[in-house]
């Protein structure tokens, strides 16, 4: 059982918290029926929830054509592998599908309430907080982390970003 399945009341831990968005998703809603739409979002929902249980991570929703991730503090290196590796894969899913639209994630690292909340019948998990509030507001046209989510990687894969400032963000090389 994950750290997210096990949670029985809300607490405050430390997360790598992650958005994603689509560009140019009006021209995408104005170029497809409800129906295609609908189809093209749950494969790519499909695509996405594959890639970021594989690093036990979770989606905590979809929001129409963005959503929020998160990981663990231990997995904070392998979360951001994976929402590279979603950024890749997500990239080449529209791609094949003549869409034209680019995966824009941002990422930031520090404490989140986190827990089950009512919805309907049941509850579902969601997170809160300012480290949620800066991960949706990190200024990226492509791929950007805050220097909190920086400071969490190995040596190894902070290799793969560049600083960039001011405010302090890190992008991946050549993008």
């Amino acid at each position: 059982m994950s750290f997210f399945d096990s949670i029985d009341s809300p607490v405050e831990t430390d997360l790598l918290v992650s958005f994603f968005d689509l560009t140019n998703f009006i021209k995408i809603t104005n170029s497809h029926s409800g129906l295609e739409l609908f189809g093209l979002l749950s494969d790519f929902y499909e695509l996405a929830d594959q890639i970021i249980r594989e690093c036990d991570g979770r989606i905590i929703k979809f929001i129409g054509d963005a959503g929020l991730i998160v990981f663990e503090p231990q997995n904070a290196d392998r979360g951001i592998k994976a929402l590279i590796k979603l950024q890749k894969k997500a990239e080449a899913f529209f791609e094949s599908r003549k869409v034209h639209t680019r995966l824009i994630v941002k990422a930031h690292f520090g404490p989140a309430a986190c827990g089950k909340i009512r919805s309907g019948d049941g509850r579902r998990l969601d997170v809160f907080g300012e480290t949620v509030n800066t991960a949706a507001t990190l200024a990226s046209k492509g791929f950007a982390i805050s220097p909190q989510a920086f400071r969490k990687l190995s040596a190894e894969t902070r290799k793969i970003f560049h600083k960039l400032t001011p405010p302090v963000t890190y992008i991946i090389a050549n993008h």
